[in-house]
């Protein structure tokens, strides 16, 4: 079904129409191949960037876009429903720019930004460990000073464009235990020491590389430290709100194609001399769908508009991250049992799609600690508390 969106300029709406376009002619042809046979598209990315989408929020004095959250995120709405590696990788490359464009110097925005926005390096986000989770605060990874740089030790997993990225924003300890003892630093993926793992095999997403990276003795200059030290959990998590939005906007995009292949084969598929669409028992099931596509999508927006206009939103965006993914498994699940037996098989995207769901439930914070951050929110005095330790 045709998707109606509210944009706040004519630049907005060409740059939603360009990415359709780029949708349609570079992603969508190849998406089934490219899952199948593992393949990440590094091309993909470049021409992103070519095209002025790699880096929609960020200023345009560092050849970012200056576009409102609200347009980013429907662009990667737009881009997760041809295809989820992109949609959810332009997400996580916007994550590790965020650090630098949010806490940097202007020395640092000036060197960095450009390429990272350009489509000429790629970036990956490393905050979860082994042990450390959930419980970000806990992780180990470590950076000893040494004169003029950093002794980097550890190792960072789940990491989204793992072995493919040219750069890592790292969270890592440089001080004591718990939050206040972490930095964050910008780490060049060719230092020596510095060491991508064989990619995770997943059960969906496989054109985008999931792996661990091993720091053994990575010595990196401290004048890539992002922010000053002990500020890295205020980082990572101000960097994490808008990653929300993003997998939210995913979910939304991926949701959204997963409605549109099941209404249209509805409408084709014949069954008693009628259209199964016209049968209520499935009539209703689309019907519930749609709705639950519709309010994902307002809700999502409605966080960035916040965000967009300086007021608080981190509860909001757990909000919206936890009914996106939650409302994306349902549809998926929903679109294959439209399509029957079709719909278990390889022929047909709706397979794919729901095993492509199920990971959005579990990154950028699982749903289950999303709940935790929008419970704490309900209670101002504990906010206020948590806000003094």
């Amino acid at each position: 079904m045709p998707v109606s969106r509210t944009l706040p300029s004519d630049e907005a709406r060409a740059l939603l129409d360009l990415t359709g376009d780029l949708a349609a002619r570079e992603l969508r042809p190849r998406v089934a191949i490219d899952e199948q046979a593992g393949r990440f598209p590094r091309d993909a990315f470049s021409t992103l960037g070519q095209a002025g989408l790699l880096g929609l929020p960020f200023a345009q004095e560092y050849g970012g876009g200056a576009q409102p959250y609200e347009v980013y995120l429907q662009v990667v709405e737009e881009l997760a429903g041809a295809w989820l590696a992109v949609g959810l990788g332009v997400s996580v490359h916007t994550l590790s720019a965020f650090p630098v464009a949010a806490f940097g110097t202007d020395q640092q925005k000036a060197e960095f930004l450009p390429a990272m926005v350009g489509g000429d390096r790629l970036g990956a986000y490393c905050l979860s460990e082994t042990n450390s989770g959930s419980d970000a605060a806990a992780l180990v990874t470590s950076a000893v000073r040494e004169g003029d740089d950093y002794r980097i030790r550890g190792t960072k997993a789940w990491v989204t464009h793992g072995g493919v990225a040219d750069y890592y924003s790292v969270f890592l300890r440089t001080g004591g235990p718990g939050a206040a003892g972490i930095s964050t630093v910008l780490v060049e993926a060719a230092t020596p020491g510095v060491s991508p793992q064989p990619p995770e095999h997943k059960m969906g997403m496989a054109s985008s590389p999931t792996a661990q990276i091993v720091f053994d003795d990575a010595v990196v200059p401290v004048t890539r430290r992002i922010g000053e030290e002990g500020q890295g959990f205020r980082i990572a998590l101000a960097a994490l709100d808008g990653g929300r939005l993003g997998i939210a906007a995913c979910a939304v995009g991926v949701a959204q194609a997963a409605l549109d292949y099941a209404v249209a084969y509805a409408e084709e598929r014949k069954q008693f001399n009628r259209a199964i669409i016209d049968f209520q028992g499935l009539g209703f099931l689309l019907a519930d769908m749609a709705t639950q596509v519709a309010a994902a999508r307002a809700l999502y927006l409605d966080a960035a508009r916040r965000r967009d206009a300086g007021q608080p939103y981190g509860a909001m965006a757990a909000m919206a991250k936890l009914f996106a993914t939650d409302m994306v498994m349902r549809v998926t699940t929903d679109a294959v049992q439209v399509l029957g037996g079709a719909g278990y098989v390889e022929d047909h995207p709706a397979e794919r799609w729901m095993r492509e769901a199920k990971v959005l439930q579990i990154v950028e914070g699982t749903n289950q600690v999303q709940r935790l951050v929008i419970a704490r929110a309900l209670s101002p005095a504990k906010v206020a508390k948590s806000s003094r330790h």
